[in-house]
């Protein structure tokens, strides 16, 4: 289990960084900024791109502005989010603070190259080449001097010492050609990476800015950061919602897609839920705000996002290890190669191999091979509603060998569906039907909204019920056409004064039924102190859709064993097991018996991942080696107990978290491996001679392009298409052709009836 990301706290500075193109700018800035007067701690996230300062004392006076200047000078900018909702939208790549710089590098070296192969003129050449260099290296060598300052040697200063060591050399042309080149590749990664972090950071500017608050019946607008929990706003069509509240009137289709990334608009009436940055259809709706702007699903999303791209995976924290051993140990063997070909032969020969050696001694191409390919990775999740805690969960949910479900709410839609109707009198089963339906149409209970639902969807005519009573534990009765009827369990059955041989006949029947997992309710006729029994329904949670081509989905991903466990019945449980293709079912666990299951099947299998609800399923969810929380719509129990959550039921997205897991694994190996060879191959020639400076500047920073353009691959992860799965025995479905429970069923008949 990954850790659970946290909020900054509310004295934090949180600062938007550009710039930054390797671990070891976000390691530098953190040190110049750890070192300001009035700065308690430093962190930077190189995946996010962002940098959060903890002031000493909660002080923060005049601190955004030391911060600000401190990164400028070393050689990045930092932008601080004023608000909680305030995105940065993305800036066009030609305004990039290098690109400047670069073009005239470049065409110094061109100008000074043509003087000096075409024209002969080699001390205006001189000049030129000492122009790029100067021009071109600025960023690079104030970065460096800050590096320095701070007790590091990161690539600024490899590079820095590089060009003035060709440069004493007189090798003006290979100096100039290493800060070109250095420059165009550290350019071209850090607005690659910044497209990349950009698309996670405009995920806030889906919040509107203002909100249209309604105090005593009179329109306000004001800023979206003032919202209160409480405040009433109004959302015109078209219109998008600035925080996260529920619907107090009016109804309207909404796109959650930035929420649940569910491509299609969801109904929405009074008493819905609905969040900040979701897109209002064409209703008007009456909002009442559940929660500061800043503490919104879309806010919190995008917070808890940020923490994961910060976060090390093992492959990363191996590769750092890997990188903090070799970068001294190439440049102390540089060091060695400097010093002894000038004592012992010709001093410019080896010094030259050893400024080879600093270049090749840069592990950006290793270093950032990881971090690219997770930043991608979290970022395509999340755009399909899969949220993703972090680099460990991303790395773990590919090695699950088994993957436990939780039942209720997860393999089912969680709520009952009438599956059979018994008459046990001269009545045909849609009369049956249509007096409980007449009896539940009041009730608030599970199984009566079940039955209330089937006969909407049977076309049933619903008569009228009259002195309806609900009996708590016992069922409920009314009066229909002049009648008493009853419905519900045994105990209301022997109240009522059903015979003996009556009562063992529905027995009988109702037994069968819970042998196949489903539940029962026993419907009578109640004449004075005697009573008819008319019959016996059957009632059961329904499978989701396409729920077992999910299940066969996971085992074309890898996964070995499937398994289902539950609270519930073991006939229900083995009857749920079977229709999905399940390898192994427990029942009737507590919740701690859940978590005490996923500590077996791991012994016994290898990594196990827990698909539950993220409630109830906690402990099971905290033991697995990846807990995932499903279809939570954004409840943030869900979103601190699972490693990963579902913002949609879709069990599918379970399949595509582990495929999106192996690709990610698939790239970093790739990457590192690419990066390895590139080092060895170059450390090798270096040392013999056979590569020059500017070779060795290609080789590194076109290593470095290179595995930042496959690590991006990740986040072009290809659109699924939605899987429409019939379903067998269509659950509550109405004329209309939803699915619906009573509420809505009543709508129908109100409408019907006018």
């Amino acid at each position: 289990m990954s850790e659970t990301a946290t909020r900054p706290a509310t004295s934090d500075l949180v600062f938007d960084v550009t710039g930054m193109d390797c671990g070891d700018c976000a390691r530098s800035i953190e040190r110049v900024v750890g070192q300001l007067p009035g700065v308690d701690t430093a962190r930077v996230s190189f995946g996010a791109g962002t940098l959060t300062v903890r002031p000493e004392g909660g002080a923060t006076d005049g601190l955004p502005r030391a911060v600000g200047s401190a990164v400028d000078r070393a050689g990045y900018a930092a932008v601080l989010r004023t608000d909680a909702l305030a995105g940065r939208r993305q800036a066009p790549w030609w305004t990039n603070r290098k690109l400047i710089p670069t073009a005239i590098a470049i065409l110094l070296w061109l100008g000074a190259f043509a003087l000096d192969h075409l024209a002969g003129q080699r001390s205006a050449a001189v000049a030129l080449f000492l122009g790029a260099i100067v021009i071109g290296g600025y960023p690079i060598m104030r970065a460096a001097l800050q590096a320095l300052g701070a007790r590091r040697v990161d690539m600024n200063v490899l590079m820095t010492v590089s060009v003035i060591g060709a440069a004493l050399l007189g090798e003006w042309s290979e100096g100039a050609l290493v800060v070109v080149l250095f420059t165009v590749g550290t350019t071209l990664q850090a607005i690659t990476l910044e497209r990349t972090r950009s698309a996670l950071r405009s995920l806030l500017d889906l919040a509107p800015a203002e909100a249209t608050v309604l105090h005593d019946g009179v329109e306000v607008t004001t800023s979206v950061a003032v919202l209160r929990a409480g405040d009433l706003v109004r959302v015109r069509p078209g219109e998008r919602l600035p925080a996260d509240g529920e619907i107090l009137s009016g109804a309207s289709a909404l796109n959650e897609s930035a929420i649940t990334g569910e491509s299609l608009p969801v109904e929405k009436g009074e008493g819905d839920p609905v969040y900040a940055g979701t897109l209002n259809g064409s209703g008007a709706l009456v909002v009442r705000v559940a929660k500061p702007a800043a503490d919104s699903m879309l806010a919190n999303i995008v917070h808890l996002v940020e923490e994961a791209q910060a976060s090390k995976a093992p492959s990363q924290q191996l590769v750092d290890r890997f990188a903090a051993v070799y970068t001294p140990v190439v440049v102390a063997l540089a060091a060695v190669i400097a010093v002894a070909g000038w004592v012992f032969g010709d001093g410019s020969t080896w010094v030259y191999r050893a400024l080879v050696l600093l270049v090749v001694a840069c592990p950006c191409a290793l270093v950032i091979s990881t971090p690219v390919a997770i930043v991608s990775a979290i970022g395509a999740a999340t755009r399909r509603g899969m949220l993703v805690k972090g680099g460990v969960a991303l790395e773990e949910a590919g090695r699950a060998k088994v993957v436990a479900f939780d039942k209720t709410g997860t393999l089912t839609l969680g709520r009952p569906a009438v599956t059979r109707i018994v008459s046990l009198a001269d009545l045909p089963e849609r009369e049956l039907l249509s007096l409980a339906a007449a009896v539940e149409h009041d009730s608030e209970h599970p199984l009566a909204r079940a039955i209330v639902a089937r006969a909407l969807h049977d076309h049933v005519p619903t008569r009228v019920a009259s002195d309806f009573e609900a009996l708590p534990g016992r069922g409920a009765r009314a009066v229909v056409d002049g009648a008493e009827i009853v419905i519900g369990g045994d105990r209301l059955m022997g109240e009522v004064g059903l015979d003996a041989a009556a009562l063992a006949r529905a027995g009988e029947l109702a037994a069968e039924l819970v042998e196949r997992g489903e539940s029962t309710l026993t419907m009578a006729r109640v004449d004075g102190d005697r009573a008819m029994i008319l019959g016996v329904i059957g009632v059961a949670d329904r499978l989701r859709p396409g729920v077992r081509e999910a299940v066969e989905s996971l085992r074309a991903h890898g996964v070995e064993r499937v398994v289902v466990l539950t609270g519930d019945r073991r006939a229900v449980a083995e009857r749920i097991a079977a229709a999905v293709g399940a390898d192994e079912v427990r029942a009737e666990l507590l919740p701690h018996e859940k978590a005490e299951a996923i500590a077996a099947l791991r012994e016994r299998h290898g990594p196990v991942a827990m698909v539950g609800d993220g409630v109830n399923d906690a402990p099971a969810l905290a033991t697995a080696d990846v807990g995932i929380a499903m279809g939570i719509g954004g409840t943030d129990v869900a979103l601190d107990s699972a490693d990963l959550a579902l913002m949609r039921d879709d069990l599918f997205a379970v399949g595509r978290v582990i495929e999106l897991s192996h690709r990610t694994l698939a790239i970093i190996r790739q990457n590192v491996t690419l990066s390895m060879v590139t080092k060895a191959i170059a450390l090798l020639l270096g040392t013999l001679g056979f590569v020059n400076l500017w070779i060795a500047v290609l080789a590194d920073v076109g290593t470095s392009v290179v595995v930042t353009l496959n690590g991006l691959r990740l986040a072009r992860m290809r659109e699924e298409e939605p899987v429409v799965i019939a379903d067998e025995e269509p659950v509550a479905v109405c004329g209309c052709g939803e699915e619906h429970d009573h509420d809505h069923a009543h709508a129908h008949e109100v409408r019907a009836a006018d």
